[in-house]
């Protein structure tokens, strides 16, 4: 029951790995760059929650999530309008460095602007329910809860709505997409969003779970980047996927390994993954599946 217990809790936190893996993959999937300011995306939406329930504000944290995902949003549109789109005709190695500058850019504004400190939401959710020897805590409920709506809403979005099908045809061919008349600019402005707001959520929950540290973005970055190769990038199911596999394998590791080498998976997926199949597991599908 020891390793259920550590199989439920993996499948928990990787459904928080799978949001920000989601995001990053389908940044990929139609720009064809890994945007590493990602990680940053999730901090931004952890910590502009902590503003609007801090004082003079002070929101309750379910209303201050809206505002919160607005505010990531908004700055997810800005980096692709003042950064990304003028150097769309470069190559992708010019968008992944100005990534990674944007990163260090938004780490140290937030750095800035909340200090380095461990900060918290002043909530309490450690309360559990118990199955015999299996507990899972409000919290670990609620984050499982909120990805499902989450990435059900995505399947719905995709399979759906034209706007889906808009969205995979330009994954799978941005020039042939346009040509045939779909509205790039549109689709461009619905990655982005959907990527800032899956980040922003998930980056809330995580936060309420833990602690609020500057670096979390980077750390959850790294794991959803994982994520992204065992699934293949532009795969969103497989970025899904991978993002589960990652906590089930962390939290396994456990039984093992000090806990403190956790993050050591993360790490680990990426070196076999670059090493020995970069393309991922479902690298014999193309596009935003």
């Amino acid at each position: 029951m020891y390793y259920l217990q550590l199989v439920i809790n993996g499948i928990i936190a990787g459904s928080m790995y799978a949001l920000f893996a989601v995001g990053l993959t389908m940044v990929y999937g139609v720009f064809r760059f890994i945007n590493f300011a990602h990680g940053e995306l999730i901090a931004l939406g952890a910590y502009s929650a902590l503003f609007f329930t801090s004082p003079p504000l002070s929101l309750p944290l379910i209303w201050a999530t809206a505002p919160a995902v607005a505010c990531t949003v908004c700055v997810g549109l800005l980096q692709d309008r003042l950064v990304f789109q003028p150097l769309c005709h470069g190559t992708r190695m010019t968008l992944l460095i100005a990534s990674i500058g944007l990163s260090y850019l938004l780490r140290n504004a937030i750095q800035f602007g909340f200090g380095s400190d461990l900060l918290s939401y002043n909530v309490d959710l450690a309360a559990g329910y118990e199955w015999g020897p299996i507990i899972v805590t409000r919290m670990q409920l609620s984050m499982l809860i909120t990805a499902v709506v989450f990435l059900t809403f995505l399947y719905w979005l995709f399979t759906r709505t034209m706007l889906g099908k808009a969205l995979r045809a330009v994954a799978d061919n941005m020039e042939l997409a346009g040509i045939m008349g779909i509205p790039l600019g549109r689709v461009n402005r619905t990655v982005w969003i959907l990527a800032a707001t899956f980040a922003a959520v998930g980056g809330i929950l995580l936060a309420m779970d833990t602690s609020l540290e500057p670096m979390m973005g980077v750390i959850n970055l790294l794991k959803a980047f994982a994520a992204v190769l065992l699934g293949g990038p532009g795969n969103v199911w497989g970025a899904l996927i991978g993002g589960i596999a990652i906590g089930v394998a962390e939290n396994l590791s456990v039984a093992v390994l000090s806990p403190g080498y956790k993050d050591f998976i993360a790490f680990a997926v990426i070196l076999v993954m670059l090493l020995f199949r970069p393309g991922g597991i479902f690298s014999f599908q193309k596009g935003m599946r």
